[in-house]
C-alpha cells in the first residue's frame, strides 16, 4: 500500500513543472519562517517588560501614600477623603471596559492597534499625576481638585495599561514566547513597585510631617501649637511629595519611549482573514459566558481585595497602631524587595508544580504572617521579619493572575476559533472587577476611620482607630484570602488541560498559516493544467 502511494506520488511529480514542486515545499518553509518570526529576542522581551513599570510605579505610590497624604498633608477631612478614594477607584474600574470598547473599535495603523493609545496618553497622564500631589492654595474646592485629577489620571493610565496588557497576545503567536515575556514583565513590574516605594517613601520620609501631640485638642488649640514651625514643616512635606511625583513622572515617560521603540505588534495569521471586526457587545457576552474566565475572576477578586486592603491602610497602620511613624517607608521597601527577589522562585515553582498549586501555596502563605501581626506587640525587629516574609506572598499575588489570564484566552480561542479581537475585553474586565471592589473597600475603610474618630495630623489616635486599622490590615484580609482560595478550587484549567490547549492551538495556527499557501498552490496548479 505504501509502495503504491509512493509510486503515485512520483508519477504526479513527473507531470508537473518544477515551480509546482517548489510551491509544494512552501508550507514547511513558511512554518520555519513563521516560527523564527515569532521568536522574541531578549532585547524585545526587556523592552516589553519595561512597559509594565509605569503602571506599577504610579499605582504603588498612590496605593500606599495617597490616603495618608490626603489626611495628613493636604488635610482633607476623612469623609471627603473616603469620597475621593472610592469615586476615584470606582471610576478607574469603569474606564477599563470603556477603554477596552474603544480599543476594539480602533483600526490597525502602521504602529499597530494598541501602541498609539500608549503613545498619545503618556504626556497627559504625567501632567495629571503631578497635579494629584499638588496642594492648591484654596481650601473650599480641594475635594473637587483631587477628585478631578485623580479620576483624570486613572482614565489616562488605563489608556496606557489596558492596551499594554492586551499587547501580551500580540507580541508573538508562540505561547512559550508569551510566557517568557510575561515572566520578564512580572519581574520588572515588581521592580517597579520597589522603585515606586523607594522613591516615594525615601523622598517623603526625609521631610518631617508635623503632627499635634494632643489629638483631642480643640480647633483653637490646634491653631496655636507652633503655628509658624508647623506651617514650614508642612510646606517641606508638600514639596517632597511634588519632588517624588516629578521623579516618578520622568520614569513613566522613559519607560513608555522604550516600550514604543522596542516592541512590534503582530496579528494572528487567521485574524487577517476576518473581513469584519467582532461587535463589542457580542464579544462581551461571549467573554462573560466563558466559564474559566468567570471562575478565575471570582478567585482573584477576593485575594486581590485582601492585598489591596493591606496596601491602602499599611502606612496608617504602621504610623498609628504600631507606632513606627518614621519606619513605614522602610518596611514597605522590605516587602517589595523581598517580593522582587522571590518572583523568579515562583516562576520556577509554577512551571514545576503548576499554576493552581502555586496559587494555593503562594497566596495562603500570607495568612500566618497576618495572624502574627494581629497578635504581636509593637516590635520593630519582628515587624521587619514579618515584612520580608510577607513579600514572598506578595510576589505570588503579582505574578499568578497575569500569568494565568493568557491560558483562559487560549481556551476561549479554541472554543470560539472564529471569534477575534476579544483580548482587550478579557484584560479590561479582568481589571474592572478588582478595581471596583478595591474602590469600595478603600472607601469603606477610610469612612470607618472617620466614624471611629480619626484625628487629622494627630501624633496618636484613639484606641478605636488603632483597633480598626488592625482589623483592616489583618483579620479582614485573612477572611478574604480564605474565601478566594475556596472559590479558586472551581477553576478548571490545570496543567494537563493547559498542555492540551497548547497543542490544539498550535495546530490551529499552523493550519491557518499554511492555508494561504495551499490556496495559492491550487490556483497555480489549475492554471497550468
Amino acid at each position: 500500500m505504501a509502495k503504491g502511494e509512493g509510486a503515485e506520488s512520483g508519477s504526479a511529480a513527473g507531470l508537473l513543472p518544477t515551480g509546482i514542486l517548489q510551491a509544494g515545499e512552501l508550507p514547511v518553509q513558511v512554518k520555519k519562517e513563521s516560527k523564527k518570526k515569532n521568536q522574541l529576542s531578549i532585547c524585545n522581551k526587556l523592552c516589553y517588560a519595561v512597559g509594565g513599570a509605569p503602571y506599577q510605579v504610579t499605582g504603588c505610590a498612590l496605593g500606599f501614600f495617597l490616603q495618608i497624604y490626603l489626611l495628613d498633608v493636604a488635610q482633607v477631612d476623612p469623609f471627603s477623603a473616603s469620597i475621593i478614594l472610592f469615586v476615584g477607584r470606582a471610576w478607574d474600574a469603569i474606564t477599563d471596559p470603556l477603554v477596552g470598547f474603544c480599543i476594539s473599535k480602533s483600526p490597525w495603523t502602521r504602529l499597530g492597534r494598541l501602541l498609539p493609545w500608549i503613545i498619545f496618553s503618556t504626556p497627559l497622564a504625567i501632567i495629571a499625576y503631578f497635579l494629584i500631589w499638588f496642594v492648591p492654595d484654596f481650601q473650599q474646592g480641594q475635594t473637587l481638585w483631587y477628585l478631578l485629577f485623580y479620576c483624570l489620571f486613572e482614565t489616562l493610565v488605563t489608556c496606557f495599561h489596558v492596551p499594554y496588557s492586551a499587547l501580551t497576545m500580540f507580541i508573538s503567536t508562540e505561547q512559550g514566547e508569551r510566557d517568557s515575556a510575561t515572566a520578564y514583565r512580572m519581574t520588572v513590574e515588581v521592580l517597579g513597585t520597589v522603585l515606586g516605594t523607594a522613591i516615594q517613601g525615601q523622598i517623603v520620609g526625609q521631610a518631617h510631617t508635623p503632627c499635634v501631640q494632643d489629638a483631642n485638642a480643640s480647633t483653637v488649640a490646634l491653631e496655636g501649637v507652633n503655628r509658624t514651625q508647623s506651617a514650614t514643616s508642612l510646606r517641606e512635606t508638600q514639596n517632597a511629595y511634588l519632588l517624588a511625583a516629578g521623579v516618578i513622572a520622568s520614569i513613566y515617560v522613559i519607560c513608555a519611549v522604550i516600550l514604543t521603540l522596542g516592541v512590534r505588534e503582530q496579528r494572528e495569521p487567521y485574524e487577517t482573514q476576518q473581513a469584519k471586526p467582532m461587535p463589542f457587545f457580542r464579544g462581551l457576552r461571549l467573554v462573560m459566558s466563558h466559564g474559566p474566565y468567570i471562575k478565575l475572576i471570582a478567585g482573584f477578586l477576593f485575594t486581590s481585595l485582601a492585598f489591596m486592603l493591606v496596601e491602602g491602610n499599611f502606612a496608617l497602620f504602621c504610623t498609628y497602631t504600631l507606632g513606627f511613624r518614621n519606619e513605614f517607608q522602610n518596611l514597605l521597601l522590605a516587602i517589595m524587595f523581598s517580593a522582587t527577589v522571590t518572583i523568579p522562585i515562583w516562576q520556577w515553582f509554577l512551571t514545576r508544580f503548576g499554576k493552581k498549586m502555586a496559587v494555593y501555596i503562594g497566596i495562603s502563605s500570607a495568612v500566618p504572617f497576618l495572624i502574627l501581626v494581629a497578635l504581636m506587640e509593637s516590635n520593630l525587629i519582628v515587624t521587619y521579619v514579618v515584612a520580608v516574609a510577607a513579600g514572598i506572598s506578595v510576589a505570588a499575588a503579582f505574578l499568578l493572575p497575569w500569568s494565568m489570564l493568557p491560558d483562559v484566552i487560549d481556551d476561549f480561542h479554541l472554543k470560539q476559533p472564529h471569534i477575534h479581537g476579544t483580548e482587550p475585553i478579557f484584560f479590561s474586565f479582568y481589571v474592572f472587577f478588582t478595581k471596583f471592589a478595591s474602590g469600595v473597600s478603600l472607601g469603606i475603610s477610610t469612612l470607618s476611620l472617620d466614624f471611629t474618630g480619626y484625628q487629622t495630623r494627630g501624633c496618636s489616635q484613639p484606641a478605636r482607630v488603632k483597633f480598626t486599622l488592625k482589623m483592616l490590615v489583618t483579620m479582614a484580609p485573612i477572611v478574604l484570602i480564605l474565601i478566594g482560595l475556596l472559590l479558586f478550587k472551581l477553576y478548571p484549567i490545570d496543567e494537563e488541560k493547559r498542555r492540551q490547549n497548547k497543542k490544539a492551538l498550535q495546530a490551529l495556527r499552523e493550519e491557518a498559516s499554511s492555508s494561504g499557501c495551499s490556496d495559492t498552490d491550487s490556483t497555480e496548479l489549475a492554471r497550468i493544467l
